[in-house]
Order: structure tokens, then sequence, then C-alpha cells
């Protein structure tokens, strides 16, 4: 029962009072007709005092009881249903770079160091509620698995999926990691400190140098950096899947090969960056990292605290105005032959007055929506930021208050707005979301160049794509989305490889936001849409293909690809 209510005890108190209501109105009516008694003759006193002096008090002491016990459970707040709670919290900009290299197989941590990585990245991830996280995978190169996010959902995700064939090259490139750790945070201007988190068994086959001056660069850029080792340097074997069975990694040699963890690196880059280094022996990493990165400065944002019972206190409440309103009626009637006074009348007109009234969910208009049709833009942010911090954070409201801000001009506030409501169950409302987040990324990436501009495509070729999962049948947001891919493309995308493309495509009107509750057209199928993501994943290949036909990476040193 604690579950489903609020006060527990209220429950069993409410039939007691109402009990004892119902015996303090039939004591009251008894002395009340001992009194009448006393006056003098039945006849004589009946022609004398109202009618309602000496009727039965069954109809009311009925009415009130019930007022008492449907009182009582809407005090004791009944709950049932799910909702998503949604908190103001402080929360910083954080990149997770996980190392997703072949030695993080090696069995020296249990099950194997890639599977006590992801472990130590879930328990950090649940400690921080209220933060933006980005994930990269990386080993030979690095890839950005998501933008910064508060989708929890999705990190989770990407987690259970990462494993050595989501990076195609071998071997393993601290420097990569924290260049393209340092380039997604940059791109963030939410205002809050930034934080780059490298979790690695610390083997990499590469100069110190080009580590180093690439943690200087983080630490130029305020990033805060954090190094997080795995593994034993007594090391251990790493167990490969083949056509006979499983086997032993060997080298070049056919000798079998033992990985180790190796510290330097990683004490090098955190060194250098003035950052923190967290060895591979310390017992609870997540805890160490979150004590780390305890000075950020973090922004205020609204975060996601988890789902819980819906309050449904409302439901008993309405029933127990309802049989206080057919009291206070009855009492009137009852009274028919004196006028009521004009405290009970007001008093009944005004408890319909509110009852009549329109929840503010329900409400025809808010004070951000008619700014919003007046193309007050800026206003209308405001308003609806306003409701937010009331505590309205619903989807509708967050995409409103996202939309609003990118026609105002401030695109990348927007960002954190649109996500929440792109967590929304409603697809109508994921759809508009998802793609005015789209549109952000596309326009961020038009003005940026380089890498910057490519990760900008990417997230923009990511919020279209769950965008048309949504809604399949959305023209716009499927050109959007060939637009975006063409340019990361030309910006050198493939998840952080490049490729020649062939012809762009044309600019075109749907490159725009979606304003507030008008429906874009549009006529693809599902079926259709299916098509052209699958088409859109089997192209990333060939581009990958081709970049490593035309433009080998640098092989490891030694020939080491572990």
């Amino acid at each position: 029962m604690m579950p489903y209510f609020d006060i527990p005890w209220a429950l069993v108190a409410a039939p007691v009072l109402a009990v004892a209501v119902a015996a303090l109105l039939m004591v009251a009516f008894r002395k009340r007709r001992r009194r009448l008694t006393a006056l003098g003759q039945e006849g004589i006193v009946a022609r004398l005092i109202p009618v309602a002096a000496t009727r039965s008090p069954i109809p009311r002491i009925i009415l009130l009881s019930l007022v008492t016990v449907f009182a009582g459970i809407a005090y004791a707040g009944p709950r049932w249903g799910t909702e998503r709670a949604i908190v103001r919290a402080g929360g910083a900009d954080i990149v997770l770079a996980l190392d997703a290299s072949l030695s993080m197989r090696a069995t020296d941590e249990r099950p194997d160091r890639l599977e006590r990585m992801k472990q130590e990245a879930r328990r950090f991830l649940a400690g921080s509620p209220s933060d933006r996280f980005g994930l990269i995978a990386f080993a030979g190169r690095s890839y950005i698995l998501t933008p910064l996010t508060v989708d929890k959902g999705a990190l989770e995700l990407y987690l259970d999926n990462l494993d050595p064939s989501v990076v195609g090259q071998a071997g393993s490139s601290l420097a990569r990691a924290i260049r393209q750790g340092t380039d997604l945070l940059l791109t963030s201007r939410s205002g809050s400190d930034r934080a780059l988190v490298i979790m690695s068994d610390g083997e990499a086959f590469e100069p110190e140098s080009d580590v180093v001056e690439a943690a200087k660069r983080a630490a130029e850029s305020g990033i805060t950096l954090v190094t997080v080792g795995f593994g034993t340097t007594a090391g251990a074997t790493i167990p490969e899947r083949g056509a006979g069975g499983q086997t032993l990694k060997r080298d070049e040699n056919g000798e079998i090969v033992v990985s180790r963890h190796t510290p330097e690196l990683l004490e090098a880059a955190a060194r250098a960056a003035n950052g923190v280094y967290i060895a591979a022996a310390a017992t609870d990493k997540a805890a160490n990292i979150r004590r780390s990165l305890a000075t950020l400065r973090r922004q205020g944002r609204m975060a996601q605290a988890g789902a819980e019972r819906r309050p449904q206190f409302q439901l008993f409440l309405l029933p127990a105005l309802l049989c206080l309103l057919a009291d206070t009626l009855l009492a009137e009637r009852r009274g028919a032959r004196r006028r009521a006074p004009a405290a009970a009348r007001t008093a009944a007109a005004a408890l319909l007055f509110v009852l009549a009234l329109p929840s503010p969910a329900h409400a025809a208009g808010t004070e951000g929506d008619e700014l919003f049709r007046a193309r007050r833009y800026a206003e209308a942010a405001e308003a609806y930021r306003r409701e937010i911090v009331r505590g309205d954070g619903s989807p509708r409201v967050q995409y409103n208050y996202g939309t609003a801000l990118i026609l105002a001009g401030r695109a990348d506030e927007a960002i954190e707005s649109l996500e929440r409501a792109a967590l929304s169950t409603d697809l109508e409302t994921r759809y508009r979301a998802l793609f005015n987040l789209g549109y952000i990324f596309l326009q961020r990436g038009r003005r940026l160049e380089g890498d910057a501009a490519r990760q900008a495509f990417a997230a923009a070729v990511d919020a279209y794509k769950r965008a048309l999962r949504a809604r399949p049948d959305e023209l716009d947001a499927k050109w959007n989305y060939e637009l975006a891919r063409h340019r990361e493309q030309a910006s050198g995308g493939g998840g952080g490889g490049g490729g020649e493309t062939s012809e762009q495509p044309r600019e075109d009107p749907a490159a725009q936001p979606r304003e507030a509750m008008t429906r874009p057209a549009g006529s693809l199928s599902e079926r259709q849409a299916e098509q052209i993501l699958n088409s859109a994943a089997r192209d990333e290949q060939e581009v990958q293909g081709r970049k490593q036909r035309t433009n080998q990476p640098d092989t490891p040193p030694r020939g080491k690809d572990w």
C-alpha cells in the first residue's frame, strides 16, 4: 500500500472521521428536537419554524460523511500510473572517451577490461543525472557515438553495443581521442564547465609527445581532463573468436600477445593538462571521477529525475466538492420558505465557478502562445521559461520554449529544451522537437569549418534520422536529412573518417524550423523511409571504405594492432 499513498494512515482516519461527523450531526439533531418539543405543542411549533428544522438529517449525514471520506482519501495522496519527474539542477558538459581497442578484451579484470569499463561508465552516468554527456569510442582512430545529450537511454544503448568492431582501425591512439573530445566540447555553448574523461588500459603505440600536445590543447581550452586506467601491469592474454572457435591473439611473429596496463601515457596526459589520473587499482573509479569533477561550474538545466507514480488526489477531491455543493443546494431547498442567506448563495455560486474553470494544462492559450502568435518570439520564450520554472516541464512547453528561442535568434540555448521535448511519448511532439534540433545543428555546421562542421552535420543527421523514425511520412525531414548527410561527407564525415561525395543537394525551404502546431507537408511511406535509412548506412560504409583504400592511415609501430 505504501507506494500507492503518500500518507497511508489517512485512509484509516477517513472512515473514523466520517462516523464522528455522522454522530455529531445526529446528536445535534436530537438536541434541537428536544428544545423544540419544550417550546409547546408540535402543531403550533411547526407553523412557527422552517420545515427544515424538523426534517430528517439522514440525507445531510450521508452527504457530509461522503465529503469526509473523499477528502480523507485525497489527503492520503493516492498515486497510480507513471510520469517522468523533471527537476531543475546544475549540470556540466562531459565527454566520455572509451577505449574500444582489442586489448580491452584482456581478462585481467573480470569479466574483461571492456566490460569493467562499461560498468564504471554506467555508474558514473547514473550518479550524474543533470550533466550532459557525449560518447566517443576510440582505437586506432576515434568515433563520435553521440553528441552532448541528456538522454541517458541513448547513452546506455551505445554502451551496451560498444565492442572493438565499432572502431574500424586497430591499435590505440590516445592523442586522437583527446583531440576529438576537445573539439566536441568546444562546440558546446551552454555556459557550464567542460570535462573530458578518458577510460583506457593505456596501451597505446604512439609518441608521448603527441599525447602531451593534445592534452595541453585541452587544458588551454578550459577543459578538465581525467584519465582512468584499467587492467594490471602483469597483463593477460587477449581471446579472439575465429572460424575454428576461440583462440588467443598472436603478433606478427606468431607469439601469443600479453597485453599489459601501461599507465605512463595516461599519467603524462593528466599531468600535461593539470588534470587527474585515476589508477587502475582504484576500487570505485566512478566515485573518484565525480570527486575529481566536483569543482566544475554547473549550468542550471532541467533534468529528468526518473519515473514515478502520478498523483490522483483530484479524482477524490472533486466528488467531495460535489457532495458539499449538493448539501448547500439541499439546505436552500429545505429552507424554501425563507430566503437563503446571501453568504450561502455566494459560496455555492463561487464553487460552481471554480468547478467550471479549465485546468491550466487544458487552457485555451497561455501568455507564451499569444506572444508566439504575435511573432514576439523573445517575449514568448521568456513566458515559456517562466512556465517551466513554475513547474510545467511538459514536452509541449519545452518544445514551444525551444522553438521560440530559435526564432528569437538564440538557437544554441534551445538545444536542451528540444532534447527534453524529444523524450515525449507523443510522436507529433517528438518529431517536431527532433526536426528543430536537426535544424540547429544543420545551421551550426554551415557556420563552422573543418572537424567542428563535420560534428555538427553528424548531429543533424542523427536528429533527422530519429525524426524520420517517429514520422516516416514527412518529406521535409527526409530532404534535410539528405542535405545534412551530404554536408557531413563533404566535410570529412563517416564517423571520424572522410570521403569524397557526389553531387550536393540543392538548398531548399525545407531547411526551416518547425513552428508551433503547424504540420509540414510530405507523402513518404514508412517503407520508403526505412529504405532511405538503410541506404544511408550503406553509403556511410562505402565512404569509409573509399577513405581506407585511398588514404590509408599510419600503421601502428612494430605492427601492433591491439
